[in-house]
């Protein structure tokens, strides 16, 4: 009797701790740029969301590296996902992965994306999934693609300057960070254009040393997108901005409201996110 005591209570509890785990927000990054080594800066992210707040996370990369274009392997997790954080560039994935993110964005689901998310796809006209080129304006209300109405950005050597929006202090995403912070990424024009209508500005980016007239750009919005998903974006993301606290601290707080949780009040200080600037480079 004693034994099946045991055994039973030993059932329930590794019951308990499986729907525990279950109920902890599981978050999906898609990594897939040529430059700006998502794929390392991502992980790192993602480990100090399990460590301090109890999410589950899960990385999915292009394979075999960053500059493979048509694989990203495990899409299918996304139907389980509560978040999707995007960071691709340039992508030419078949079409049966493609579903796969389409099938996320529409659920309404909350989604994110940073920076060349904006040119995530790069289908020739004649492919069947040419129109999905256009994928960062319907998820984030973001630019439908490079150089699409003027989207471009004011040169590799410049960095910029970010101001929180003063009628925006009080957004919760943007609790404890710092109202003005320097980035390396190089500003992207997004402007006059985007945002889409109705997206709610929360940060603007002013150009440093840039190689043309410049005009300052929103870098930081929210947005409700036509499937009713909470959306986070910024054009920041360049490695060596996740060095910077003001940064991490807007990704952290970003990924508690979209998943609707309160931001976190005590902030355990600068994350160690150090990963250097690559740039693009070909396979070996």
């Amino acid at each position: 009797m004693k034994k099946l005591l045991f055994c039973i209570g030993l059932i329930l509890f590794v019951v308990f701790v499986v729907d525990a785990q279950k109920q902890k927000p599981l978050v999906v990054f898609v990594c897939g740029d040529h430059e700006y080594s998502g794929e390392e800066t991502l992980p790192l992210l993602a480990a100090v969301l399990e460590k301090n707040y109890g999410f589950r996370t899960k990385i999915l990369k292009s394979f075999p590296d960053q500059n493979a274009e048509k694989n990203i392997p495990q899409l299918e997790i996304l139907a389980k996902a509560n978040l999707a954080v995007f960071f691709l560039r340039w992508r030419l994935l078949p079409a049966e992965q493609v579903a796969f993110i389409d099938a996320y964005v529409k659920s309404g689901k909350p989604i994110m994306g940073l920076r060349t998310s904006t040119h995530a796809f790069n289908y020739p006209k004649e492919d069947s999934l040419f129109n999905f080129n256009r994928f960062a304006e319907r998820a984030f209300g973001a630019p439908p693609g490079w150089d699409a109405f003027g989207h471009t950005h004011y040169g590799h050597k410049s960095s910029t300057d970010a101001t929180v929006i003063a009628s925006k202090k009080m957004h919760p995403i943007l609790t404890g960070v710092d109202s003005n912070f320097h980035v390396r990424s190089w500003l992207y024009r997004v402007l006059p254009n985007y945002p889409v209508k109705g997206a709610d500005w929360l940060i603007m980016g002013k150009s440093v040393n840039p190689d043309k007239p410049a005009e300052d750009q929103p870098i930081a919005w929210t947005w409700q997108n036509e499937y009713k998903g909470r959306v986070f974006f910024t054009t920041m993301g360049h490695p060596e901005d996740f060095a910077v606290e003001a940064f991490q601290r807007l990704l952290v707080n970003a990924i508690h409201w979209e998943l609707g949780l309160a931001v976190p009040k005590i902030w355990p200080g600068k994350l160690d996110i150090n990963i250097a600037y690559r740039g693009i480079v070909n396979s070996k």
